[in-house]
């Protein structure tokens, strides 16, 4: 009994871990998202300078190192589809995996702002 515990333990693991590799999606799959979907919630955790240089439009501004701090306030359903951005692709992936881990259910990192080919929002 024991040793089928511990074999399930690691299965479990090994799937929830493989999950959270596939939350990756293109900046066209998720330029797709955004003009068929209602709903989703376009997060962007870059710094407050590079958000004022740039953003996508729609986008709400949560620095990745305040994620934890931020979120439960910004993003109050746990439920709700986000999407995930930064410069090249580096933050918003540690950001979607806190999110994830934090108890969200529908996280997609889009990769960095530099990959996106539409609108971009500058004041």
């Amino acid at each position: 009994m024991k040793k089928y515990t511990i074999a399930m333990l690691i299965l479990f693991v090994l799937l929830v871990g493989c999950g959270q590799d596939d939350i990756r999606i293109t900046a066209d799959e998720a330029k797709t998202i955004m003009d068929t979907e209602d709903g989703y919630r376009l997060v962007d955790v870059r710094t407050q300078e590079e958000f004022d240089a740039g953003y996508i439009p729609g986008a709400i501004l949560i620095p990745h190192t305040n994620i934890q701090e931020m979120a439960p306030d910004l993003l109050p359903d746990l439920d709700q589809k986000i999407l995930v951005y930064c410069r090249s692709g580096s933050r918003s992936k540690a950001a979607s995996k806190a999110l994830v881990n934090m108890g969200y259910t529908d996280v997609l990192d889009m990769g960095g702002i530099n990959d996106w080919e539409y609108d971009i929002v500058k004041d």
